[in-house]
Formats: C-alpha cells, structure tokens, sequence
C-alpha cells in the first residue's frame, strides 16, 4: 500500500524485495530498534527481533514515517581525533588502538549527526481528529544492555520487567487536536505518571476517548520495574493506572493488552500465584539426550537461543505463563481462562467473541517458540470457553525449502467485514514446497459458533503459496498468492457471498518486476476497528471502483500514484500523482473514513508525505473537492550541517548487459573540477533475481530524502567522502538455474561496473575506494576483497557469516543443503579463500549475535584464518551487542574504528590498488571458469541474513504507528 523508504542504516540495511500487489499494511512504522504493531486502532511498541526478520513473499512495503535514532547520553571522552579531525598517529595512540583502549567517539562531525534529537513518531485517533506525538530519547547507555537477559526458545526475556529484554520506550505523549482547517491545535501533554516513567504499547480505545499504555519506572540502580497499565483520558490528558492494586502487573513477554469494547480492556497479566523462578540445580539429573531412532528427516537452519534443558523450560514457562484479566475502566476486573503460555488474543469485530492462541508442551530444544505445539481457541468476550479450533504438534520438521509451511490451520482470523465470522488456510502438500499438488492451499471461512451439522466452506483454492486477504463486503475480496522460486505472483477477485461467482485473476505477474506493479488496494477503517478495502462512488456512475495505491517504479524512478480501478472492467484512470521534479511524495491514509457507507471521491481526504533530497519528511491533509493541502508538522532537519549535501541516482552497465543503480552521495561544496576526486566508501548488499531485466529496473527516487541512521554510511559525507550507496549487486538465475551458480562471477562483475563508474564521473579516487557492507552485505565484502582485490584499498565487514559450512542447511535464500550443493557453500564461503585476502579488512561483530546463521563465532575464526596468512586485519566484538548495535557506546565506538580504518587506509592509502589489475582480473576470471569448480546459487532476493520468521504470531509484527 505504501512505499518503503530505504534509509541509509548499516545496522537495518534496505533490501530490494520487489513490489507487489499484496495484502496491504495498515500505514506501517518501522522504528529504529523497537517494531510498530497494531490491531484494532493500538499502537504497541515491542522489541523488534534481531536482524529484522522480513517475509519472504513480495509484499507492499510500509512506509516508513521517521526513522530517527534512538539516542541516549553518556559521558563524554577524549575523542581520539587530532585538531583537524583525522586520527591521531603518534606510536602512543597507535598502540593504544591497536590493544584497546575503552570506548572511543567518532570524530565531531560525525559524532553530532548521530547524537541529534530524535523526531517523535505520530499517531492518528480512530476519529482521525487528534495526533498523538510520541516523544523518544536518544541512544541507550550500554548499561541497559548489561542488564540480565534469559535466552529462551528462541527469544530473549528480561526477567525483571517480564518483557522481551532491549525494549526501547517512549518519554512522553503530547496530544494535538486536528483544527478543521487542518491546522494543529497547542499541545496537551498526558501527565500523572512518575517522573522518569518508560511508556511502551501506547492505544487508543474504540471511540477514541482514552488511550492505554504501559509505564515502568527504574527502582534503583540496574534496575527496572515490572509493567503496570495506565489509562488516559484525552480530553483533560489526566492519566491514572487502570488496576487499583499495585500487585497486578503486565506480562509482555507474548502479546500485552487489548481494547475490547470502549470500556474494557483484556490484559496479559502476570499470575498473582507466581513465587520465584525455579534454582537451576547443581547437580544434573542426568545427561543432555537427543535422538532421532525413528529416523525423520528433520532440517533446521542455525537457530540460536534454543531450550537447553529442562530447566530452561520450566524457566520458559514461568516468565511466559500469563494470567488473563478483564478490566474495566470502572475498577472491576474478572480473571479468565487458567494461566497459560497465551501468545495472542484477538476480539471478533463485534466484540462478542475472543480468538485465543497459546503454546504448550512438549517443548524442542531444535526450534524456537514459534513451532512449539499451538493451540487455537474460541472463547466468549466474557471468557467463556466455546470451542477448540485446533491443537498442532510440534513442527520440528518443517522443510528448508522456501514456501515451505507449517502442517494444519494456519493464518487464523476474524474476517474484517462481518461481526464474528472466521477463515483460515490449510496446506494440501504437507507443508512441503517440493511437493507438486494442486491444489497448494485452501482457504476455509466459517462463522465462529455455527449451526448444528454446519460445515466449513471452502472460500478459494489456490496453486501458489497463500499470502493473505483483502476484505471489502460479500461481494468483493482480493486473495493474494505467490511462489519464490518463480517470483509469480497472482490477485484473485472473490465474491465470499456469492458461491455462483466464480473467482477470476485480477494480476497475474513477477513480483520482481516493479515496473508493472499496480498498487495495493487502499484500506478505510470500520467503526469496529477493522480495516477493509475502500469501494469509491462517481457522481452519477454505478461502477465499482476502488483505488490502487502505487510506487509508480519508472527507469526515472519512483513517482507514486492513486488509480480509481474499475474492479470489474479493469480500467482505471491516474487520479494523483507525486511530483516529479523536485519532490517525493506519497499517500499514507484515507483521512475520510469516520462514517460508514460507500465513499464519494469528490469528498476524499487523504494524508500524503513530502520530502525532497534536502528537506526532511512533512505531513499534509489534503481535501479532493479543493485540492487544498495543510501541512500538520513542520520537523526541522535533524543534520542541518550536510542540508546541502549532493545525492544523484546514476546508472551503469554491467559487462554482461545488466542495468545496475546507485545512488550517489557527495559532500555539501563539493565541485569535481575544482576539488578533484574523493575518497570513496561503496557500501552495498546483494539480492537475488530470476531476470536480467527485473534486476535492472530501477527502485527508489532521487528526490527521497536523504534519512541517515547511527551508523549510516553516509555519516562520512561529513568527512568528505562521496558514498556509494546501494548499488544493485544482482545474482541472477535464469530459468531453472540457481542464482548462486555464479555467485562469485556475478557479485565482482557488478562491483567492477560500480568502481568504474564513480572513476569515470571524477568523482572517486582509483586508489581510495573502500568497500562496505552489514550482515550478508558484510558477507559480500569479504568476496570482493578476495576475488577483486583490484577494485577496492580496504573493507568494513560488520556481523556478517563468512564460512557456509556453520551454515548446512541453507542461508540467506539458499534452500540446497551443504550436501546437496558442496561446491556451492564452499566457494562461496571467504573463509575458504582467506588466504587470497590481501586488503586491510575492519571486522566488527555483536558479541550476542542471535540471528541465525551469523553467530559472533564466524568473525572469531574469519579473524584467525586471516591473522594465520599474514593479513592485514582487525577484529572488534561489542559487548552485550545483537545483529543490529544499540547502545551509544558501542555505535560511537564502531564509527570511531570505521573512521580510523577509514582514515588509515583509504584516505591515506599510497598504494596502485591497480597495479596488479590485469593478474587479478585474470586470477578473479581463472576461478570462476574452473571446469572442477560448480559454482554458487545463492538466494536472498535482498532479504536479511536470516531463515524464515519462526515466531509467527508471536514475533512483533510491524503494524502501524501511523494510522
């Protein structure tokens, strides 16, 4: 439905997934270190899992609205830099780096970028006629990540707060009222709450007269509070906790809260039974036993933080176990249902009904939470239970092969047009991708209490991969399907009310090519909370029309659009577009959906966004009748030191004919002819096509403005450098070939293009290009210093996976086994051509890594294989630090050793990078074309390093903060 914005953040890298038609999200907000989720009009911040986990089905990506650091302050030290900035090189300094002398900060100028206010996230009523303005700290002090956490199943639990640990918060809530001439009216701040108090989970009830939220507050040093519920009334902005005994606190380790109805709240709540955790024993009561004497085929990727043993258990049940309470705004409360490991609770739209998932045992010590023994439940919204809905085992066998699914009822959901009335999906292929059958999945509806002898219907068969619903009324849903292997994907148009209405395709198309992506269906919210597809009237026009919000990807760029589509003829007409010249603008929300009933498009209201490469983000209702826009927010530029930088899509060929991208950074002043050429940082990571041409289409638009994360590389346009930034490095696979069959070819080639394009601008010093990348990205980093050593004087590898076989049983989009494709793993691995690495290479690693696949040890022994051919190498491990680095300590410090790396062998490098350049390409060229070496398939599409989200329903879900 809406656009991703690709904000230049090394810790959270931008992907190239391609667009679809795909069900929309509801005005997603992806914020830095914690995720965004929303049902039925709350806004719940939870921890955002390690690496980012994304789907891997082509779906409509969510714009992001201020992805801001969250910074915090810390004390301040020398920083390590002389006068003029650069790193200081008496022997003193130069021993103390190379031993390790505490934190460090980055230089100044960078320093200050990354330590600028943070902007507030936003967040409409259900009445569209308030604003919240969520306010946020800077960077935590790496003291909050000290702090204990117990690795459980799969996910990391804060024992003392009974949340997910690393849980980023809120500061305050100001209130605006939207005037009616679209203007902001003053700001009332919620107020009684504890000075100091950390919100989380901020929600607005039904009818928009209160909002929920949880508080915490520190009790001592090291320390925080367990969760209460506080409640706010909007008017007077008077906030008080919601249950009167202060024993009663939130357990937020799955789900947290729900508004039921305007007055009553269904809370996850710690057992008031509860003692103390269970005392691991000193003494085993046995060994560690695991056995396969059955002999099932049972594949898994390298999951991490799994169950140990039977004390990790027991300790996974006593902080998950959650009492359900019913609290009413009035005082009374109820508890209901026993205490159990409850992982989501979802009301029926006409709030009579609760859908109720939990986990139970027997629980693995091979997979995460997500795959443990699932139980669905249907109770009353009084608590009373009404029928079991399902009860799957433990899925310890799900295959690697993508599209592979878990056996049983799945994706079960209120339908969002009808009051209590549910579907599903169930799989026809066991769950197996590699199984041919037709049909693949079928989706099932059925009303939540039915009639005596009332079967499930069969709403729609499908051949591809189920990928969601789009509800409108009985006449109209969308029904979205895909398969990755061949990136199709296909929009069915059903009628669920009409079984004499045959389902008909809408799309049928690669999800890979953006340029014929026709948008996702614009959403208008119900008075239930719901969200459903928004059928627009003409003046004097019976037709069916609905509209399409598009990226508009174009060889220009992206320029979005709304289409009044005709649902039935399939015509449709361009009704807005974004500017093209200097501008990027995008639709967000429908703002006129209160009312019920069909919408008119003459009295459409919408909330669009406007940006330019210098002007940070801005937000403005417009009316359609006048076409007049109000502007709601006026942030000011977080950077205003680089508002003048340079940024310029540019495009290049690849020597086999390839269309490749980048965008192009270069310093405010900067003049080519009079300042010569830069030293240059290319900072990249690779996906994944099916097509040349879909890998040459171009994604973004040069007028997004330029978002610079803490450890963006483009920090160093502060220090004069020109950035590359994401160039494609497409792997393509044609046919039935496998991407990674020319891996190592394909990845040096696309570098090559790159390199010669910014030396042929002017722009880049030949011998001061730098090479840079975070996770898989850092993986392709470590390649090109071994098999283009030619191209770049030095690289940055930050928490990437060098050796495949740690890996056996797929990475990134790699389905084959280490055994099934040898040759593959391990000519992709760098680890094994370590001894072909000659250029200084910076590796910088969490020390808690738990994304699978990228565990600290790969750096640990990537390090020694380096160290052990007499490279040129430096290994960094950041305490207490995951995928992604949080705490302002560690991000300073890894700016100040990406700088002095920087500075030291790029900016300084006195070396021809290409005075070798004819050996190494024939060396590069040698090794590739090998007859005894088969190449590499590697499979990403520009996904994040990581298998498959195995927490479905458990995992945050990015839903919106802006809605």
């Amino acid at each position: 439905m809406n656009i991703n914005k690709a904000y230049h953040r090394l810790s959270l890298l931008s992907h190239h997934l391609p667009f679809s038609l795909s069900p929309p999200h509801f005005l997603s907000l992806s914020l830095p270190r914690f995720t965004s989720t929303r049902t039925r009009g709350r806004l719940r911040t939870l921890p955002s899992c390690a690496g980012g986990t994304t789907t891997r089905a082509a779906m409509s990506s969510s714009r992001f609205l201020h992805l801001v650091p969250i910074n915090a302050a810390a004390a301040e030290g020398d920083t390590g830099v002389g006068s003029n900035g650069s790193v200081s090189s008496t022997a003193e300094d130069e021993e103390n780096s190379a031993l390790g002398s505490g934190y460090r900060l980055p230089p100044p100028e960078i320093k200050d970028i990354v330590d600028a206010p943070p902007l507030p996230a936003l967040s409409f009523s259900p009445q569209r006629d308030k604003i919240l303005f969520l306010k946020r700290r800077a960077l935590p002090p790496l003291e909050e990540l000290a702090k204990p956490e117990e690795k459980l199943a799969g996910i990391r639990i804060d024992g003392k707060c009974n949340t997910r640990s690393r849980m980023s918060f809120y500061t305050s809530i100001g209130i605006h009222q939207l005037m009616p001439d679209g203007t902001l009216g003053p700001e009332k701040e919620v107020h009684g709450f504890p000075d100091g108090a950390k919100i989380n989970f901020v929600s607005w009830s039904l009818n928009g007269q209160h909002l929920s939220f949880s508080i915490r507050v520190d009790e001592e040093e090291n320390s925080s509070s367990k969760l209460r519920i506080w409640v706010a009334d909007v008017e007077t902005g008077k906030a008080r906790p919601l249950f009167q005994s202060p024993d009663i606190h939130l357990n937020a380790v799955f789900d947290n809260f729900v508004w039921v109805d305007d007055s009553t709240l269904l809370v996850c709540t710690i057992p008031l039974s509860r003692g103390d955790p269970p005392k691991k024993p000193l003494v085993p009561s046995g060994p560690k036993v695991q056995s396969n004497e059955q002999k099932n085929v049972v594949q898994v990727r390298t999951f991490q933080d799994l169950l140990k043993d039977e004390y990790d258990a027991d300790l996974f049940d006593y902080y998950a176990t959650t009492q359900l309470v019913l609290a009413s705004l009035d005082g009374t409360m109820k508890e209901i249902g026993p205490p159990a490991v409850y992982t989501s609770m979802d009301p029926s739209p006409d709030q009579k009904y609760l859908l109720i998932s939990s986990i139970h045992r027997p629980y693995s010590f091979i997979v995460p939470c997500g795959r443990f023994p699932k139980k669905v439940d249907l109770w009353t919204s009084e608590g009373k239970f009404v029928r079991e809905l399902c009860d799957l085992p433990l899925a310890e066998d799900i295959p690697i092969a993508f599209n592979s699914v878990r056996k049983g009822m799945r994706s079960i959901n209120w339908r969002a047009d009808k009051p209590s009335t549910l579907y599903w999906v169930e799989t026809q292929d066991e769950g197996d991708a590699k199984v041919e059958v037709s049909p693949r999945d079928i989706v099932y509806m059925q009303p939540a209490e039915p009639l005596d002898g009332e079967q499930q219907a069969i709403l729609h068969k499908l051949d591809l991969r189920y990928g969601g619903i789009s509800w409108c009324d009985d006449s109209l849903a969308l029904v979205y399907e895909s398969w990755y292997k061949t990136r199709r994907t296909r929009t069915w148009v059903i009628s669920p009310g009409s079984e004499d209405v045959s389902p008909r395709i809408l799309f049928d198309r690669s999800s890979e090519d953006v340029y014929s992506d026709p948008g996702s269906p614009m959403l208008r919210r119900t008075t239930a909370g719901t969200y459903v597809i928004a059928k627009i009237k003409k003046e004097n026009d019976e037709g069916t029309y609905i509209i399409l919000n598009g990226s508009g990807a174009t060889p220009e760029g992206n320029i979005p659009f709304l289409d009044l589509f005709d649902i039935n003829t399939g015509s449709k007409e361009r009704i807005w577009e974004s500017d093209k010249e200097k501008y990027y603008e995008t639709v967000v929300a429908l703002m006129s959906d209160q009312s019920e009933g069909d919408l008119y498009l003459n009295q459409l209201k919408i909330l669009t966004s406007k940006e330019s490469k210098t002007e940070n983000t801005q937000y403005f209702i417009q009316n359609w009748l006048d076409k007049k826009a109000c502007q709601i927010t006026n942030f000011p530029h977080p950077y205003p030191q680089l508002a003048s930088l340079q940024k310029e899509m540019i495009r290049y060929e690849r020597k086999d004919g390839v269309q490749l991208t980048a965008t192009l950074y270069l310093p405010p002043g900067y003049d080519p002819s009079k300042d010569g050429p830069l030293p240059c940082l290319v900072w990249s990571y690779p996906g994944e096509f099916k097509s040349k041409d879909a890998a040459g289409q171009v994604r973004g638009s040069p007028n997004e403005f330029a978002g610079i994360g803490p450890t963006s590389a483009l920090l160093w346009l502060a220090r004069r450098f020109a950035i590359l930034s994401g160039p494609t490095i497409p792997i393509i696979g044609e046919g039935n070939e496998e991407a990674n069959d020319r891996y190592v070819e394909q990845l040096v080639a696309s570098a090559e293009a790159a390199v010669e394009e910014v030396i042929r601008r002017g722009v880049a010093h030949p011998n001061k290009i730098a090479v840079g990348g975070h996770s898989y990205g850092a993986f392709m980093t470590a390649n090109l210093l071994a098999h283009a050593p030619h191209l770049f004087c030095c690289g940055i590898a930050r928490s990437g996976a060098y050796n495949r076989t740690l890996t056996p049983f797929g990475f990134q989009n790699e389905d084959r086994t280490l055994w099934e494709a040898t040759d593959t793993y391990v000519e992709m691995s760098p680890f094994m051509s370590a001894n072909k690495i000659k250029r200084p290479v910076l590796l910088i690693h969490g020390e808690e890594d738990n994304n699978p696949g990228t565990l600290t040890m790969q750096s640990d022994r990537f390090f020694n294989a380096l160290k052990g051919h007499g490279a040129l190498c430096r290994l960094v491990i950041l305490p207490f630090e995951s995928h992604g680095y949080a705490a302002r300590e560690s991000i300073m410090h890894v700016l100040w050793e990406t700088d002095r790396w920087l500075q030291k062998h790029c900016v300084s490098n006195t070396t021809n990078v290409n005075e070798n350049l004819d050996t190494c390409k024939d060396e590069a060229k040698e090794e590739i074309t090998d007859p005894e070496s088969k190449t590499v398939p590697a499979s990403g599409g520009g996904n994040p390093e990581l298998a498959e989200s195995e927490h479905e329903g458990f995992h945050p879900r990015a839903r919106a903060s802006l809605w």
